[in-house]
């Protein structure tokens, strides 16, 4: 009965042990199998790196903008992008080929099936009349040429900073639609400094195109619900 009782529970240590080490194969086999799926999944993903790249956008024919980055990143995915992970700036040009505007921003991802870019990180965009777009959230639409975003923007002018949440504008930065005026600070003449700075949320009134006439005096906004577009 001894010798039974002992060879039973040798059996099943024995058995114990075998499904260890068979559970710890298995794991090391899942293990190894994981890695070989990511390092599958990496040469699926396939990067293509190209440093100080300068592209070209041209629509009808005609060059739109020129594209420079110090690094571009090509991904191939079932659904493929760019992406400009150390900055990048395009000049926007007209007919007469004279850049109209320019924007800067430190990221950049241009999804190549909708043709539209995301960029993020100090955005700006300036025009040749010294209007300034400041946003840390921007679209840029190449076929629609538009810029837009429901973030916060700035909009520096020589005389005035306005600021606004939600905008949207034409490449060349000809006009813009801010969708909601939050507030307006008025530049003095020297500029920020020693000088005083009159704050004021009233908006530069706009006649019936759209063009600018003389701001009305200053006022409290309306509910934060004014909209302002710029020609």
């Amino acid at each position: 009965m001894t010798n039974s009782l002992r060879y039973s529970s040798t059996s099943r240590i024995t058995a114990l042990l075998g499904c260890c080490i068979f559970f710890a194969l298995l794991l090391t086999a899942c293990e190894n199998t994981q890695e070989e799926l990511n390092a599958l999944s990496k040469k699926r993903i396939a990067v293509e790196e190209a440093k100080f790249i300068e592209s070209y956008l041209s629509q009808g024919g005609k060059m739109k903008a020129r594209l420079t980055a110090p690094v571009m990143n090509r991904y191939q995915t079932d659904s493929p992008y760019i992406e400009f992970p150390n900055s990048l700036h395009v000049d926007f040009y007209n007919d007469s080929l004279k850049v109209e505007s320019q924007l800067n921003a430190k990221y950049g991802r241009y999804r190549e099936t909708e043709q539209r870019v995301f960029l993020r990180d100090s955005v700006t965009v300036f025009n040749q009349k010294k209007d300034t777009l400041k946003s840390k959230e921007l679209w840029w639409d190449q076929n629609k040429e538009i810029f837009y975003t429901d973030k916060d923007v700035e909009i520096h002018q020589p005389d005035k900073i306005i600021y606004g949440k939600g905008l949207e504008a034409d490449q060349s930065f000809n006009w813009y639609l801010i969708k909601e005026i939050t507030g307006q600070v008025l530049v003095p003449k020297g500029g920020f400094g020693a000088a005083a700075v009159t704050d004021s949320t009233a908006s530069p009134a706009v006649d019936s195109t759209g063009g600018r006439v003389s701001p009305p005096p200053l006022k409290a906004p309306d509910k934060g619900k004014d909209s302002l577009k710029i020609i």
